[in-house]
C-alpha cells in the first residue's frame, strides 16, 4: 500500500503562523509565514486560509490533509477550538476544522503540541530508538508506551498507549499541567514548570523585581557562571524546576507505565535540573512507622547517561521451565523505564507527529471503507 501523502501542516504560534507541507517525513515546500492576530477572529480565520492557499500554490500536487497543532481547550476529534486563552479571538466555539476542510476539500486533523510531540517520538524518535538499541543487544524487552513532556512556556503532555494517542473523552488526556505543585498546593504544577516558574525564582531568591525580559538561557548562564548575576538564586531557580518536575513524572509514571521524553526550552537546562529530578523520582515514601518503601514498582534510568544507558539496555535476562513440560521462555524480570531528551528536536517531533497522525488517520479511514 502506498503511505506517501502530502500533509499540510501549520506551527500556529501566538505571534506568527508558519505554514509548510510534508511529504515521505520531510518538509518539501519554503514555509509561509503570516501573522497570527489572534486578537481578531476574522483577520486571524483570514491568515490561516490564506497561509495555507500559499503552501498549495507551490505544491505540484493536491494535498492529502491538513495536520497542525493548535492550544486547546478544544474538541479535537471535531475541530473545534474553545475558550483559548492566549488567542483571544477564540471564543465561545470555533469550528476551525470544519471551516478547513469545507475550503479545501481534504480531512483537517488538529491536536496539541504536548500530543503531536509524544507521537513524533514515539512513532519516529526516542522509541523506536530505545527498541533498536535492545534488539541489538539481543534483549526481550520492548516498549510500546510514551510520556511526552514539553517543558518551556508552559508544561504540556502526550501520551502513547501501544503506539496510539491517547486523546481522552473530552480532548483531555494528558493535562499534566494540572497535576499538583509540590512547592505550593495551592498552585498547578505549571506554576513551577515553565519560564515564568524559573523566572520567579530566581527574582525571589536574588531579592529582585520579577523581569520577563531575563529568560531562563540568560539564568542558565548565571548558574553556569558565564553571566553576572546571583549564580546561587540561579541554582536555586533550576532546583525547583527539578523537584516539581520529578513529581509530575513519578505520579504520571505511576499510572501510565511507559518510557519519558523531554522537549521544550527548558531542555536545554538538563544538566541543572535533571540531577535534582532523578532524586525526587527515586525518594522513597515513608509511613506511619517511619517504614520506607519505593514510589515506583520500577527503577527509572536516565538516558543521557552512557553507564545508565547500558545497564538499562542490559536489564535481567532470565530463562524458566514451564510447568509440566521440557520447554523454557525467556523474560526480563527487570521492571524499568528510561527517561531522556527529545532525540528529533522539538519543533521537529511536532511536525513528523502531525505529518504521521495524518498519514495513519488516512490510512485507518481507507482500510474502514474498503
Amino acid at each position: 500500500m502506498n503511505v506517501s501523502k502530502t500533509i499540510l501542516t501549520l506551527d500556529a504560534g501566538g505571534t506568527n503562523f508558519v505554514f509548510s507541507a510534508m511529504k515521505d517525513k520531510k518538509e518539501i515546500v519554503e514555509p509561509v509565514t503570516l501573522p497570527s492576530n489572534a486578537h481578531d477572529l476574522t483577520l486571524c480565520l483570514e491568515n490561516l486560509v490564506s497561509g495555507f492557499e500559499g503552501v498549495i500554490k507551490k505544491l505540484d500536487m493536491k494535498p492529502d490533509a491538513v495536520s497542525f497543532a493548535f492550544p486547546g481547550p478544544a474538541d479535537y476529534p471535531k475541530g473545534i477550538i474553545g475558550n483559548l486563552p492566549n488567542f483571544k479571538a477564540f471564543q465561545g466555539g470555533v469550528a476551525l476544522g470544519p471551516m478547513l476542510e469545507e475550503k479545501f476539500g481534504v480531512p483537517v486533523f488538529i491536536n496539541n503540541d504536548g500530543d503531536l510531540f509524544a507521537y513524533g517520538e514515539a512513532l519516529t524518535g526516542i522509541l523506536p530508538a530505545v527498541n533498536k538499541k535492545l534488539e541489538a543487544a539481543g534483549s526481550v524487552k520492548r516498549f510500546n508506551n510514551l510520556i511526552g513532556l514539553t517543558i518551556g512556556t508552559g508544561f504540556g503532555s502526550g501520551i502513547i498507549l501501544n503506539r496510539t494517542l491517547l486523546n481522552g473523552d473530552n480532548s483531555c488526556g494528558a493535562e499534566i499541567h494540572n497535576t499538583l505543585n509540590v512547592v505550593n498546593p495551592d498552585w498547578n504544577a505549571e506554576e513551577s514548570v515553565s519560564t515564568r516558574a524559573v523566572q520567579r525564582v530566581y527574582a525571589e531568591s536574588a531579592n529582585l523585581p520579577f523581569d520577563a525580559a531575563l529568560m531562563p538561557g540568560d539564568i542558565y548562564k548565571i548558574a553556569k557562571g558565564d553571566m553576572e548575576g546571583d549564580s546561587n538564586a540561579a541554582r536555586e531557580a533550576f532546583h525547583q524546576l527539578g523537584m516539581a518536575l520529578g513529581h509530575s513524572i513519578v505520579n504520571t509514571v505511576t499510572l501510565i507505565d511507559g518510557l519519558v521524553v523531554l522537549g521544550g526550552g527548558l531542555v536545554g537546562s538538563w544538566d541543572l535540573f535533571a540531577p535534582v529530578m532523578f532524586d525526587t523520582i527515586k525518594k522513597k515514601y515513608e509511613n506511619f512507622k517511619g517504614e520506607k518503601s519505593d514510589r515506583l514498582s520500577l527503577e527509572v534510568y536516565n538516558l543521557e547517561d552512557e553507564k545508565e544507558i547500558e545497564k538499562f539496555i542490559k536489564g535481567n535476562p532470565q530463562t524458566v521451565k514451564i510447568p509440566g513440560s521440557d520447554k523454557t521462555i525467556e523474560y526480563d524480570e527487570s521492571p524499568r523505564i528510561g527517561i531522556g531528551k527529545t532525540v528529533l528536536g522539538t519543533s521537529n517531533a511536532v511536525s513528523l507527529g502531525a505529518y504521521t497522525f495524518a498519514v495513519q488517520k488516512l490510512l485507518n479511514d481507507n482500510s474502514s471503507g474498503d
